[in-house]
């Protein structure tokens, strides 16, 4: 059965539904399933969790969702640059789960890997501790340090953004889109992928394959993509 839907909205039909916790790849406005999150935004699905290291920018990305109030809770580690996630926040519309960014890069390749939770140092002493286990662990030199529990996700749904595809679903992203896709997209049930090209299977090199076909359900061909930048700085050209 062929894994290739001929676009978004036909990609998500049957799958997206309100109240779901969905882990979405990217890194601020780099590797983020652009076409998967206007496709969920044109749905109409409210009361969606979203796990994801950020939450775009106004009018960008996740943001969008947050601009039609289909978004209830966050699960986010960096969310400073979207203004409405910052009003909404603060006017107790959004709830939101804050976590360091390598603890959550990590709870998504645990539910990924079928792993409940892990203990971490990260955050002892934090807000991010509260209501938590606490944990004292020894190493090998003798030192005891306290660790608290965190829990693996296991998202409803995983949305990516990969650089190539085989037809068999084998994905290669690219550069810092790598860092939350690879993760997002193990620990989902069901994970969809929209990637810039598709090639015959046996066309990637296996050594460069990123994450395996067998992670993946469905997929869509999203290009041409138009790059967004979040800060554009520019100066003034020097005279010769």
């Amino acid at each position: 059965m062929s894994k290739l839907f001929p676009d978004a909205a036909s990609a998500i039909d049957g799958v997206i539904k309100d109240g779901m916790l969905i882990a979405a790849g990217g890194f601020g406005l780099c590797g983020i399933p652009e076409r998967l999150l206007d496709a969920i935004r044109d749905n109409g699905a409210t009361g969606l969790t979203f796990a994801s290291n950020n939450a775009g920018i106004d009018n960008e990305g996740i943001g969008k969702l947050l601009r039609t109030r289909q978004v209830k809770k966050m699960i986010s580690s960096y969310v400073g640059e979207n203004k409405e996630f910052e009003r909404q926040f603060l006017a107790g519309e959004l709830e939101v789960e804050f976590c360091p960014q390598g603890t959550l890069a990590e709870r998504m390749r645990a539910g990924g890997a079928g792993i409940p939770g892990f203990y971490t140092k990260t955050g002892v002493g934090t807000q991010v501790a509260e209501g938590k286990e606490h944990k004292a662990f020894t190493d090998p030199d003798g030192e005891t340090a306290t660790y608290i529990m965190e829990r693996g996700i296991f998202a409803d749904l995983a949305i990516v953004k990969a650089w190539k595809a085989d037809e068999t679903g084998n994905l290669i992203f690219r550069k810092t889109a790598r860092n939350f896709n690879q993760p997002a997209a193990t620990c989902g049930k069901v994970c969809i992928a929209e990637v810039e090209e598709i090639v015959p299977a046996g066309a990637l090199n296996p050594d460069e394959i990123h994450l395996p076909g067998v992670f993946v359900n469905r997929m869509i061909v999203g290009a041409p993509y138009d790059k967004q930048i979040e800060f554009r700085t520019t100066r003034e050209r020097e005279t010769a």
